[in-house]
């Protein structure tokens, strides 16, 4: 096909291309807002990924097919007369511009970031009383993962006063809900068990945030930390010809325990 103008003409182009029901690629027609959403979230992942591990190719590879995901659900749109890419590319711009009045505006900077980043929360408030979301946890996107959700939640009413004045609360609260997750446990009560081990995760995202920790970074730290440990036993097994099932716990935590050893020379 022609190239259009733009990098971004030509990816327009390609798109409507696939969602032409003559011609077109029966897959992409077929798709929806519904359909397609999950992909969307796989994409981010995969972006962060790529930055976890900072590999910088990819990462470039990752941002197209992210971009790619903004621009199927801009032609969705268009195909039904809601909006079109430039229009969403319009509106990230002027709110940016609203957002940043210390640049675009007359209003000055704040002294540092941090400052700066709750003058951003107040505009964002302003929003929101714009668009008749009147309560604070109002747009806190439902879609989120919820552990990044319980994080801004907590934030969020933080900002209005309701937080544990330091950690050592949040850490009573904590032993709080261990102490009811094992009794539910021991109850034998395992739906009961199930909402305590929400609160519990609850609790842990607080701490995080009073931490200055994004869970779901922790989180994702921690995944490959086991990742990477469970693979050391695994190859240290694999010298004698084994595998984990050929093993037992006893000895796998004492491999587990070699493999923290070596990360800490």
């Amino acid at each position: 096909m022609t190239r259009a103008a733009t990098p971004v003409d030509r990816l327009n182009a390609i798109m409507a291309r696939l969602r032409n029901p003559v011609g077109g690629c029966p897959w992409d027609v077929e798709q929806t807002f519904q359909t397609i959403a999950p992909y969307t979230l796989e994409e981010a992942y995969e972006v962060a990924d790529a930055i976890e591990r900072g590999d910088w190719d990819e990462l470039k590879s990752e941002l197209g097919d992210l971009l790619f995901q903004v621009v199927f659900h801009a032609r969705m749109a268009e195909e039904q007369g809601l909006f079109a890419f430039d229009d969403v590319a319009n509106a990230i711009a002027d709110k940016l511009e609203r957002r940043h009045p210390h640049v675009f505006g007359d209003e000055a900077a704040k002294a540092d970031g941090a400052a700066q980043k709750a003058r951003w929360e107040d505009i964002k408030a302003a929003e929101r009383v714009a668009r008749a979301q009147h309560g604070v946890l109002d747009d806190v996107p439902v879609g989120l993962p919820a552990l990044a959700r319980a994080a801004k939640l907590t934030r969020r009413a933080a900002r209005v006063g309701f937080d544990w004045p330091s950690t050592d609360e949040v850490f009573d609260k904590l032993d709080e809900e261990v102490a009811e997750l094992r009794a539910e446990i021991a109850a034998g009560d395992l739906d009961k068990a199930r909402d305590e081990m929400g609160d519990l995760l609850f609790v842990l995202a607080n701490l995080a945030r009073k931490l200055g920790v994004e869970p779901e970074d922790a989180l994702r730290g921690a995944n490959a930390k086991f990742v990477r440990r469970f693979g050391f036993i695994e190859a240290e097994l694999a010298k004698d010809g084994r595998t984990p099932e050929q093993s037992n716990l006893a000895e796998m935590d004492r491999l587990w325990d070699a493999a923290k050893a070596a990360e800490r020379r």
